[in-house]
């Protein structure tokens, strides 16, 4: 939970990623609140005995709402979609807007590693900041499992990061009005 505020407040992307993290740890766990509980939050020192049940809660929740949306198994919460969307919406604004200049010469960068990607991560329909999201969450997966350290996925994360990164950080500064798409120069 602190966490998460602390990722969703400082990095969009990071937050995105933790919480797709969480959702398949809460699948690991079988949604049990027990496992949950003795996994997460009982090992945690920063946390005095009164805080643990608010902690225990939002977890719950996390996996409640996996449950409601019908995505125990697989899937990501509509939450973490739709702030990708949102970031997608930047980035085609970015594409346009004087702005984003620095951000289209990242983006220049991917560009011919999008169509190898989309062919390993498949779903054509999906936006390229989705696409993004998935490979490095792939990536990360693949290094915590220990294994892949030279596939189509991880080859390309030294394309995606840097984008990935222009993209989170812009959206902050928008979000905390820091700057002004339409203004100019």
């Amino acid at each position: 939970m602190d966490i998460a505020q602390t990722k969703r407040r400082e990095n969009i992307a990071e937050y995105i990623l933790y919480l797709w993290q969480l959702e398949d740890l809460l699948r690991a766990m079988q949604f049990s609140p027990e496992a949950i509980f003795s996994t997460l939050i009982a090992p945690r020192q920063d946390l005095n005995e009164e805080q643990k049940p608010a902690f225990l809660i939002w977890y719950m929740d996390l996996a409640n709402l996996l449950r409601q949306e019908s995505k125990e198994e697989k899937g990501h919460l509509e939450h973490t979609l739709h702030l990708i969307a949102d970031l997608h919406n930047l980035h085609l604004q970015l594409m346009k807007l004087p702005i984003g200049e620095h951000y289209r010469q990242t983006v220049a960068r991917l560009e011919p590693e999008l169509p190898r990607l989309r062919a390993v991560i498949g779903n054509p329909g999906m936006s390229d900041t989705e696409l993004c999201f998935r490979a490095l969450y792939a990536a990360m997966l693949y290094r915590i499992k220990g294994e892949g350290e030279k596939t189509a996925v991880t080859d390309t994360l030294e394309f995606i990061s840097p984008v990935i990164a222009e993209l989170a950080g812009l959206y902050g500064k928008v979000e905390r009005g820091e700057i002004d798409l339409f203004k100019e120069k």
